[in-house]
């Protein structure tokens, strides 16, 4: 019997090489080994908190979608969905939150961020990990990919799961997250963690134009033979063997440097853009892939909602 495999974005943007080196490669790597059920989410109600137009949450699911396939999730080997598609995820979160306690929610680092930055915080910033717990903890994975910085979701969820069977009953499967150590963070181009709220993305799916511009604003330092951020993008594509021969031939120019990760990046990443140009040639590959989903995890969700219903004594 297969294991069981879940995890999913955010449609708050381009997926960036950050995603994609970080979670993405790792889904796409793990449903082709045939080892695992594997359910992918796009996650539209995490996103609310951040995008508040319809237009843009409708654009940007459907552009996630596309993404996702250009990557290489196949929609007959994986449950691709949307989370609003699955009412259960919003039903079960309001059972947990009769269980959770808010100094349980203030020690989440969702909250603890927001109050750093002295933010407004939302009712749905403060719930986030309940919501994500629901998400988890409906498909009953073996494993959850995540980055190191999100490991405390999957912690969480496994807190409020072994909670709810102490008080009720085993209902739940403790769920694991699934860190490859080997992924490093991936540094955007100021050095910082890539990520869309500081600015400093290289988007997957970009033109040349822009991945030439991009690279080329990469901080460096002044000082040493390698730039170290252009050197820890570029392992990314070819092994250290394979650039060792390129850095040493080029030791302190910078400029070089720069140009040969260009290269190598825009060789990457045509394939990938061409894919992307095949998928938004058919207009309706996006809603079948979503309507496939949603009726697999429709019937995963509801079967596994239905026992926590009957275990807290409404069904």
């Amino acid at each position: 019997m297969k294991k069981t495999l879940l995890s999913g974005i955010k449609p708050t943007g381009q997926i960036h090489l950050g995603n994609y080196f970080g979670a993405i490669k790792q889904w796409v790597d793990l449903v082709k080994s045939g080892e695992y059920e594997s359910f992918v989410m796009v996650a539209d109600y995490h996103a609310l908190n951040f995008i508040q137009n319809k237009e843009e949450m409708r654009s940007l699911t459907q552009e996630l979608v596309v993404d996702y396939l250009a990557v290489g999730l196949d929609p007959k080997e994986v449950t691709i969905f949307k989370q609003s598609d699955i009412s259960a995820h919003t039903e079960l979160t309001w059972i947990f939150d009769t269980l959770v306690t808010v100094p349980f929610l203030e020690r989440a680092h969702a909250f603890k961020d927001a109050e750093a930055k002295n933010k407004e915080i939302s009712v749905g910033t403060f719930n986030y990990p309940v919501l994500m717990a629901s998400d988890i903890l409906l498909y009953s994975p073996d494993v959850v990919p995540v980055g190191s910085d999100q490991k405390q979701h999957v912690e969480y969820a496994r807190d409020i799961a072994d909670k709810f069977n102490f008080k009720f009953g085993e209902t739940f499967k403790l769920p694991k997250e699934m860190i490859l150590e080997s992924v490093a963070t991936v540094p955007g181009t100021d050095g910082q963690k890539m990520s869309k709220s500081y600015g400093n993305t290289i988007p997957l799916f970009t033109s040349d134009e822009e991945i030439e511009k991009a690279v080329m604003s990469i901080v460096t330092d002044s000082s040493g033979d390698v730039p170290t951020n252009v050197y820890a993008i570029h392992k990314l594509l070819k092994t250290e063997e394979e650039l060792a021969p390129v850095y040493e031939a080029n030791k302190g120019k910078y400029k070089a440097l720069k140009e040969a990760l260009i290269a190598d990046l825009k060789a990457f990443v045509g394939p990938l853009r061409a894919r992307r140009e095949e998928i938004l040639a058919n207009p309706t590959l996006v809603k079948e892939t979503l309507e496939m989903g949603a009726k697999r995890a429709r019937e995963v969700a509801e079967k596994k909602l239905e026992e926590a219903k009957v275990a807290i004594g409404v069904l």
